[in-house]
């Protein structure tokens, strides 16, 4: 005998059902095939509500109950020839009579006792089963409706339900006993009690239902058809990288369908597991695909964890005092009372100390469960020896699940250790005496990351995804996303690095796309993103709350630069070449240090200074191994050292300076550059770097431009005034040339103090010969005394500063 079940997905719509057809008629070619069905897709949780408002005298449930009479009706037609609707409709019809005269009852009575909760939500799969009876005898010559509720018997207590084995089994296999071939379609879910009272089994019920039938027949196989590829090691609704596992055992099906794995629920493994009936889980519309295989555990089929799953509809009850500790008995009166309430305990741990257990019960259980429990310790809270059940709510349930966990010894510390990296706090931790499972509470808003996280840990090649959400589109950051769209290839196969980008912003657009951004087409998804808006984009970054998300800031702007705690404070790590929050207030900038420690997120600017060139991370490496700064000389500023390098008298200097704003090498505002005040906080950064507490109105700066110039409203007056002070420059110009030296802007940090101004280098010196834009730094050390180390390279410029935020993301992403 086949026996198959097909579930709500694989029957919304007419379509959908003459695939299934397809499906079962290959089975029934190998001989005589029990298919179960569920109601159609959304029928039992219409059936529920409906009753839900009939109880509250709301009449809006009759204009439910018309929309799924007539969807049934529909279903009839568009599946069964015209010449043979009649019956099938009428009996349609009749089950709705049926039902209307249930909720009118509920209405009038304004009472749902949980007998008619029972009765009207079977309803769904007695009416798909009809019609899909009737659909096949258009198709098939020998098909029979079978009604469960005349075979499967249970026991009702409260709303939990215990299925009578014994009698049932004897039921299905009196009926079958002298059927060898045909189709039998049976409706899922539903059963009666001994007394002969329409009942459900509950949760998962069709699925349960199969499993019965496959249990009083003793077949080797059942087939579970689903809308997917069988149990995966994640939810791929959360974890896109999630895969479907080939075989697991019933013990692993068991933990992961109790922790939330929706395939499958756990009452249907019971009537299997004895029989060691397999369960074959398959893709109804992808009928080709493997699917998952449930058996005996097998060696052949070995690994650490199987997989991931997650429980989110929980709440946290924890009971505390020192009138705990030592008391014998205590913990079996906690969970007696919560025997005698019916409430099912998911989770439990309790502090070695004894004065404090914590359990994890569902949702719509726990203030039941609180009331219960204060009053059964009323006197001991009364008496100050406990305090009242505290219940902590938005939280969920984590858990790995595997057979050969227990012989690998370190996988605890892999799963918290992936956590807590990702700012993922625990609140408890429970695991079985078996091994096979370890659970862990989280907040609820953390399940999306805590999944792909431990999912990347675990099942993934070893690789890295970093999250990018980037502000400042223009030159360095166009670059920049050419650099990742270039080298993406290079990164997962050399750096085992998935770097996408996820947000991306100007002044005035942005945009999201959670699978990222194709960069391809980025300005395209810009142009047709919304208002940007700052607040908006922490809010969006935030709110999608992924693992290893890295805040790029590619603007001079002191407003983005002024949200950098709150990305921190929330764990998203800050890279950025941008200068004004690390050269702001020393407390702000100590305040930024501070917050990437505390939230384990990387705080990250080595293109403050020197664009691409390892200056900061030098000067850390130096700091960190022991060695002490005595004196750093530097020129800073590619700008600055292009425009010297350049003018040359022959030409105004203004001139010079509006080269170097067509060649990008200043900012928009060529005052930032030419006043200095760029290498002063380039400087104050160095200083600070050091270990030094100093302000950027503690640097000396000799300006080189007149007070006017600098003071100048707008480039257009700037120009002006540059063009009228050329004797100046010229005079400077030739000062230098008599000497025979070079113009260059040098910063210089000494004895605490710090200076940045131009001079006159001679050719003795390491800046004499420096050309273009490149930037030198000497670092003169306890280790570095006679002979500085020097780092010179290209210090402006798009590319190379859009290189060094590469490379700030990189260190994270290696981190």
């Amino acid at each position: 005998m086949n026996i198959l079940k097909f579930g709500g997905s694989s029957l919304a719509s007419p379509d959908r059902i003459k695939l299934v057809a397809e499906t079962v008629q290959k089975h029934l070619k190998k001989g005589p095939t029990i298919a179960v069905f569920s109601a159609f897709g959304g029928v039992t949780n219409d059936l529920l509500y409906m009753a839900e408002l009939a109880s509250k005298e709301d009449i809006a449930y009759k204009e439910i109950l018309a929309k799924n009479e007539k969807r049934h009706l529909d279903a009839v037609k568009a599946l069964i020839p015209v010449q043979s609707q009649s019956g099938i409709l009428s009996k349609v019809k009749n089950e709705f009579n049926r039902l209307e005269t249930l909720y009118e009852g509920v209405f009038l009575l304004n009472e749902l006792s949980n007998k008619t909760k029972h009765v009207v939500s079977g309803f769904g799969e007695i009416l798909s089963s009809l019609i899909i009876a009737e659909y096949f005898k258009s198709i098939e010559a020998e098909v029979n409706f079978v009604d469960s509720r005349e075979l499967i018997v249970c026991r009702n207590t409260n709303e939990k339900v215990q299925v009578s084995y014994e009698e049932t089994y004897n039921n299905i296999q009196q009926y079958f006993s002298d059927k060898k071939s045909g189709l039998f379609i049976v409706p899922g879910f539903v059963a009666k009690t001994l007394q002969g009272v329409p009942s459900t089994l509950g949760r998962g019920g069709s699925d349960f239902t199969a499993a019965i039938f496959a249990g009083a027949m003793d077949v080797e196989e059942l087939f579970i058809y689903t809308d997917v590829n069988g149990m995966y090691t994640a939810n791929p609704s959360l974890v896109s990288q999630a895969y479907p596992l080939k075989n697991i055992s019933y013990e692993e099906a068991m933990e992961l369908s109790h922790f939330g794995a929706k395939v499958l629920y756990p009452p249907t493994l019971q009537p299997l597991l004895d029989k060691q009936i397999k369960i074959h889980i398959k893709n109804t519309f992808k009928a080709e695909e493997e699917g998952t295989v449930i058996s005996k555990s097998s060696k052949e089929n070995f690994r650490w964890v199987t997989g991931i799953t997650h429980i989110d509809s929980i709440k946290l009850l924890n009971i505390e005092g020192s009138g705990m500790v030592g008391i014998p008995g205590f913990s079996k009166r906690f969970f007696e009372v919560l025997f005698q309430e019916n409430i099912n305990v998911v989770l439990i741990t309790q502090a070695s100390s004894e004065h404090s257990i914590c359990i994890a019960v569902k949702d719509d259980e726990a203030e039941a469960a609180k009331e219960a429990l204060d009053l059964a310790f009323e006197v001991e809270i009364d008496q100050k020896k406990i305090r009242p059940v505290h219940i902590e709510e938005n939280v969920a349930i984590v858990a790995l699940v595997g057979d050969s966990m227990k012989s690998h010894h370190g996988l605890s510390g892999k799963m918290f250790s992936a956590l807590g990296n990702n700012n993922i706090n625990i609140r408890a931790i429970a695991q079985g005496s078996s091994e096979r499972n370890i659970s862990a509470v989280i907040a609820k808003k953390d399940v999306k990351k805590a999944l792909n996280t431990l999912h990347e840990q675990f099942f993934e090649v070893p690789s890295k995804e970093l999250n990018l959400f980037i502000t400042g589109v223009g030159n360095v950051g166009g670059k920049l996303l050419a650099q990742l769209q270039k080298q993406e290839k290079y990164l997962l196969e050399k750096l085992r690095l998935k770097v996408r980008v996820l947000g991306l912003s100007n002044s005035r657009q942005m945009a999201f796309n959670e699978e990222g951004i194709d960069l391809d087409n980025w300005e395209k998804a810009l142009e047709n993103g919304e208002t940007a808006n700052k607040q908006g984009f922490f809010d969006k970054v935030n709110k999608l709350n992924l693992r290893n998300s890295i805040f790029v800031d590619n603007t001079a702007s002191a407003e983005i630069a002024s949200w950098y705690k709150e990305y921190l404070a929330n764990s998203i790590s800050v890279v950025t070449c941008n200068k004004i929050a690390c050269a702001d207030d020393f407390a702000n900038y100590q305040q930024l240090q501070n917050l990437a420690r505390e939230y384990g997120a990387s705080f990250l600017y080595e293109t403050n200074v020197g664009a691409g060139l390892p200056i900061i991370d030098t000067l850390k490496n130096l700091i960190a191994s022991g060695d002490r700064i005595q004196k750093i000389q530097a020129v800073l500023s590619g700008s600055l050292n292009f425009v010297f390098n350049t003018y040359d008298a022959t030409e105004p200097f203004y001139k010079t300076v509006e080269m170097a704003m067509k060649e990008g090498y200043t900012e928009p505002d060529p005052k930032i550059d030419l006043s200095g005040v760029d290498v002063a906080r380039k400087i104050l950064i160095l200083a600070r770097e050091s270990g030094l507490r100093m302000e950027l109105e503690d640097i000396e700066r000799e300006d080189f431009l007149s007070q006017e110039s600098l003071n100048s409203e707008n480039n257009e007056k700037f120009f002006e005034l540059l063009k009228r002070d050329e004797p100046e420059f010229q005079e400077i110009y030739k000062s230098a040339e008599k000497n025979n030296a070079q113009l260059k802007y040098v910063a210089q940090l000494e004895d605490g103090k710090a200076k940045v101004g131009l001079q006159e280098v001679g050719s003795d010196h390491p800046f004499y010969n420096l050309s273009g834009s490149d930037n030198i730094v000497l670092f003169f050390t306890d280790r570095y005394s006679q002979q500085p180390l020097i780092v010179k390279g290209a210090g402006a410029g798009a590319d190379v500063t859009a290189s060094g935020i590469f490379a700030d993301v990189i260190r994270i992403g290696k981190k």
